[in-house]
């Protein structure tokens, strides 16, 4: 009797520790990695400003310089755009910034070992994104975007501060996945530069 009871605490404790990971959705994965990322954007002030020279800037594509405004020209002109498609030139952007910053970094800058753990953190968030329909393909302008964020010899170049690589990032990830941000203020519009103006007293 004393086995069997035993026998049965033990299988219950064993599907209690299984359950987890099975209710977990892909959505729920996604935001608990988007939030992970989001409270170690929180530290870009400190790592991308006060350890780099007074207005520092790196190069990077014209595309790179991913901002609320593009997510807002993108939706008004291109047609058949996806949530989904505007979420991948977001990740696929930001990847390239951090090595484009990495690249500028000596590995004993004190900035460096922060900016890994974010490309870090951008992998792990890549690997709970939902899957592309084969069925579909993005828009013509997106996958233009893509091809010009990898060109080699490109004559779009921009020199931006890395804090406002971030800052961008941090800013279109509110936009583009509001879901996994929610405000007590149901109408606030993360899309909307007015959010953020008035938040410049806060840490975002």
């Amino acid at each position: 009797m004393v086995r069997s009871t035993a026998w049965l605490l033990g299988a219950l404790l064993g599907l209690i520790c299984v359950l987890p990971p099975v209710l977990m959705t892909p959505r729920t994965a996604q935001c608990t990695s988007l939030k992970t990322l989001k409270n170690k954007l929180i530290g870009r002030r400190r790592n991308m400003k006060h350890n780099l020279p007074i207005n520092y800037t790196i190069r990077v594509h014209y595309e790179e310089v991913f901002k609320l405004s593009n997510i807002t020209r993108l939706r008004a002109r291109v047609e058949d755009l996806e949530d989904g498609d505007l979420q991948d030139v977001w990740l696929l952007v930001n990847q390239e910034v951090l090595k484009r910053i990495l690249r500028v970094l000596p590995v004993r800058h004190p900035s460096y070992k922060y900016t890994t753990d974010l490309e870090d953190l951008f992998r792990k968030v890549q690997q709970v994104f939902p899957p592309q329909s084969d069925e579909r393909e993005p828009p013509e302008q997106i996958e233009e975007i893509y091809k010009r964020v990898k060109e080699i010899d490109s004559k779009g170049w921009r020199f931006v501060t890395p804090k406002s690589l971030l800052d961008n990032c941090y800013r279109t990830m509110h936009c583009l996945f509001k879901d996994c941000f929610p405000s007590e203020d149901r109408e606030q519009d993360y899309c909307g530069l007015p959010h953020w103006r008035k938040g410049r007293k806060r840490l975002q």
